[in-house]
């Protein structure tokens, strides 16, 4: 892959240049459902399975086979 920095004044790596052929084979080796065009934005079909996997999770806590963790440490996990 042939990759150029943009640099600032200062020398700074400030982003890269990823020429369009390299970029056309990244995106087909993404799971396309969490990738549409080039907008980074979650499909529907993620969307859902995350809040099936929440629901599954709450489910679980109810049985008492899993302990939820503290809004707090899911905080500091960010």
């Amino acid at each position: 892959m042939n990759l150029q920095y943009i640099s600032d004044s200062k020398g700074r790596h400030t982003g890269v240049f990823i020429p369009i052929e390299d970029w056309e084979k990244i995106k087909t080796q993404l799971d396309n459902s969490e990738l549409r065009d080039d907008v980074h934005e979650p499909s529907k079909d993620y969307i859902l399975k995350g809040l099936e996997d929440a629901l599954d999770e709450v489910k679980k806590y109810e049985q008492g086979s899993v302990q939820l963790n503290s809004a707090r440490d899911l905080l500091n996990e960010l």
